[in-house]
C-alpha cells in the first residue's frame, strides 16, 4: 500500500497567490463566501472531464455560500494539453463559473499535499479543512455515480451540520510533476 503525507483535517487554509486566465493574481484568502472549495484539476485528465459538469453545477448551486477555485498544477511543458492557452479553451468549453488558476511552480499543490486531479479540499468559515477527497465515486463516468460526495459535504456544511464524510480517497490522474518535484511516497 502506498503511503504519503496528507493535509490533516482541521488544518488551516494554505495561502497562495496564483494567476487566473487573464493574468490577474488571485489570493485564496480573498474569497468572502462562508465556505471555500480548493480543487486541483487540469484539462486533459479523463476523471476531470467526467466530473467537470458536476463541479460547475455545484459552483452554481452553492453560489454566494461556497466559493470554488480550480488550480491546475500540471507540468504543461511536458503535457502541453494543460498549457495556459488550453486552460482558457477548457474553461470556456465548460462554462467555468469560478476562477481557474495556474500553479506554475507546483508549490501550491505540494503545500496542499495534493496528488491527483480532481482532488478537493473544503474549508469552513474559519478556513479550517473540513473535507478532503473526491468529487464523487465515479468521476470518469457520470452515468455510474452513486455518491455525489462533494455535494453531500457542502449540503451539510451550509446547513450548519457536520459533513457525513470528512475524507474520501481522490479518484483521478496523478498530478504531472516537473522532474524533481515528485512527492515522497513510501510503500508500507
Amino acid at each position: 500500500m502506498l503511503q504519503y503525507d496528507q493535509l490533516s483535517l482541521g488544518a488551516g487554509l494554505i495561502e497562495a497567490e496564483l494567476p487566473d486566465l487573464s493574468g490577474q493574481t488571485v489570493r485564496l484568502s480573498a474569497f468572502g463566501e462562508p465556505f471555500l472549495v480548493v480543487m486541483f484539476i487540469c484539462n486533459h485528465c479523463p476523471y476531470v472531464k467526467g466530473s467537470i459538469r458536476e463541479i460547475v453545477a455545484l459552483a452554481e448551486k452553492y453560489r454566494g455560500k461556497v466559493a470554488f477555485v480550480g488550480i491546475n498544477p500540471n507540468d504543461y511543458e511536458r503535457y502541453p494539453e494543460d498549457s495556459p492557452e488550453a486552460m482558457q479553451t477548457f474553461a470556456t468549453a465548460h462554462n467555468f463559473n469560478f476562477p481557474y488558476l495556474l500553479d506554475r511552480t507546483q508549490a501550491t499543490a505540494k503545500a496542499y499535499k495534493a496528488l491527483r486531479t480532481p482532488e478537493v479540499f473544503v474549508f469552513d468559515q474559519s478556513r479550517k479543512l473540513r473535507y478532503h477527497g473526491r468529487v464523487n465515486d465515479a468521476p470518469k463516468d457520470p452515468s455510474s455515480v452513486r455518491e455525489h460526495t462533494l455535494d453531500l459535504v457542502l449540503a451539510a456544511l451550509v446547513q450548519g451540520q457536520e459533513p457525513p464524510v470528512t475524507e474520501a480517497n481522490a479518484i483521478g490522474c496523478t498530478i504531472k510533476w516537473k522532474p524533481g518535484n515528485e512527492p515522497s511516497v513510501t510503500i508500507g
